[in-house]
């Protein structure tokens, strides 16, 4: 027989029919599959029917230059016609073993091998598979997926069938991603071993010179820490090296740094190694405050409910204890011990741990300011608490998607079309906080969602609630949010952008982080710095 002849429509279902399986089953989508056997069963034929439509210039292609990918994905190619028929093969493989037929199965399977590794030869050799090579594959299976077919395998038990095991794969698939947002939560909350040698060496230099005790009580004493004509900014966190970026970047960009104070508060196992770390570097002149969480003894069980939550046995066993229940499995995030942390709630504290302040710039730790921020603190909020940058844009920010509207006590009090808006730089007015009693607000929805009905996670949830019809919305350029998980941010955004944030698992500081956001976040840490340059070389 010298060419192949030209094929006709209903060989050209055929290769439809095996091309779009294999997209199917790459995409999991039982309903698009079962719909698309139902519409092409009456493309059945003889595989002696099926035959190659090819030009001879196919066969002249040269060698050089082959990009194995584009040969694969060529409609012109007999790489992708050898990948179709191989994955439609292996479909029946499945087929045969569940009807007890292992012969078929065995010998489906041995082709699969041969196709296999004729592609692979073809990709190791840098050449397109020849007509030569790949007529005697593609016509045996042909006749085996014919065999397979005209042994009752009708298109319903064919349906039937590929729908079980699209299902599994759908379970397989959705465990997995359950796994993986667990690990890239593991990996964002761990210490990496250099900030942790960091600590180490700074913890031992603040117990190690008394000297530095002296500065740190002469500046949390300074009458500056308390001057309502100043520009005050807090920050909230366990990270030496997030905090002292944030610092870094908001003094470089200040036109006068020397009017900043940075109200640090920490954990009991941070302290030491903040007051090392600030005390050592300079900030041109701003003033830093570093107090420990631990200190604000009305922060306790009988005021806050988060501490209650932290002590109660239910609590602790939800979000620290093991997997059980299928909501759980499904949305692994409620269970990040970090969403009942107090540092994380402490936003919610801000008149009482700073009760002579009238104005105050919250940041996360995860930031980095790139503009003077000082202008924020004369744009008028117009009597509202909270000026935020809103996020309704964007997906998943109006309220019915972080809050429980089927309970009566949100849907008859909210809108579940407001807008959302970020925390992780807020301007707060807290005159305006202490007349409207927004700490209360708080109080009052965690205390009603502590059966954790209303939201499941995080301070965003609560946020909402308490600042519902207090927020004033800031120009988005204040603030651009997703640098710790989107990798398609739009340049120009970035460089415009007053503070950018690594929200998101994708952290700088982590080997994790989207490369290239990192040398925004870079660009201001003090890598000069001795004990940094020992701890990342070690």
């Amino acid at each position: 027989m010298g060419r192949w002849q030209p094929v006709d429509h209903r060989r050209r279902g055929r290769r439809r029919l095996s091309s779009w399986i294999w997209f199917l089953l790459g995409s999991f989508s039982v309903a698009g599959l079962v719909l698309f056997m139902v519409q092409h069963y009456h493309h059945q034929q003889d595989p002696s029917q099926l035959l190659f439509e090819r030009d001879t210039r196919t066969e002249m292609v040269s060698p050089t230059r082959l990009n194995f990918t584009e040969e694969v994905t060529s409609a012109s190619s007999f790489s992708r016609q050898l990948a179709e028929q191989m994955t439609l093969a292996k479909a029946y493989v499945f087929i045969a073993k569940e009807h007890n037929n292992l012969h078929l199965a065995w010998e489906l399977s041995s082709k699969i091998r041969s196709c296999q590794l004729l592609l692979s030869k073809a990709a190791m050799r840098g050449q397109p598979i020849s007509l030569d090579e790949s007529k005697p594959i593609i016509s045996g299976l042909s006749a085996l997926i014919y065999k397979a077919q005209d042994a009752h395998y009708d298109i319903a038990t064919t349906m039937m069938t590929m729908k079980s095991h699209i299902q599994a794969l759908e379970e397989r698939a959705n465990a997995a991603t359950v796994q993986t947002t667990i690990f890239g939560q593991l990996v964002a909350e761990a210490l990496p071993k250099s900030i942790h040698c960091l600590m180490i060496k700074l913890t031992s230099d603040w117990l190690i010179e008394p000297s530095r005790h002296e500065l740190a009580d002469e500046n949390r004493n300074s009458p500056r820490l308390v001057d309502n004509n100043l520009y005050h900014f807090c920050i909230f966190s366990d990270n030496v090296i997030a905090s002292s970026v944030v610092v870094n970047s908001t003094v470089s960009n200040a036109d006068h740094p020397k009017q900043l104070v940075f109200h640090i508060v920490t954990n009991r196992v941070s302290y030491n190694a903040m007051q090392a770390w600030f005390l050592s570097n300079d900030f041109k002149g701003s003033a830093i405050e570093i107090r420990s969480i631990e200190e604000f003894s009305w922060l306790n069980a009988s005021y806050s409910p988060v501490v209650k939550q932290l002590l109660d046995t239910d609590a602790r066993a939800y979000y620290f204890g093991e997997q059980t229940s299928q909501d759980t499995i499904s949305e692994p995030k409620v269970r990040n011990p970090k969403y009942l942390s107090l540092l994380n709630h402490l936003r919610f504290y801000i008149p009482e741990i700073y009760p002579q302040l009238e104005k105050i710039i919250f940041l996360d730790d995860d930031v980095v300011v790139q503009k003077d921020l000082t202008p924020l603190f004369s744009l008028d909020l117009h009597g509202n608490v909270n000026g935020a940058v809103e996020t309704c844009l964007e997906a998943f920010h109006r309220y019915y998607k972080y809050l429980n509207f089927s309970n009566p006590l949100i849907s008859s009090k909210f809108d579940p079309q407001a807008c959302g808006w970020a925390f992780g730089m807020n301007v707060f007015d807290l005159i305006a906080w202490r007349k409207a009693n927004v700490t209360a607000r708080y109080h009052y929805w965690q205390e009603q969602n502590r059966e954790r009905t209303l939201w499941k996670l995080g301070t965003l949830p609560p946020g909402l609630l308490s600042f519902y019809g207090l927020t004033e919305p800031l120009d988005r350029r204040w603030h651009v949010l997703g640098l710790g998980y989107d990798v398609n941010i739009d340049n120009r955004l970035i460089e415009t952008a007053a503070v950018i944030h690594y929200n998101g698992n994708m952290k700088p500081w982590l080997k994790l982080g989207i490369g290239r956001y990192k040398p925004f976040w870079l660009r201001f840490l003090n890598s000069s710095h001795p004990y940094l340059q020992d701890c990342v070389t070690a």
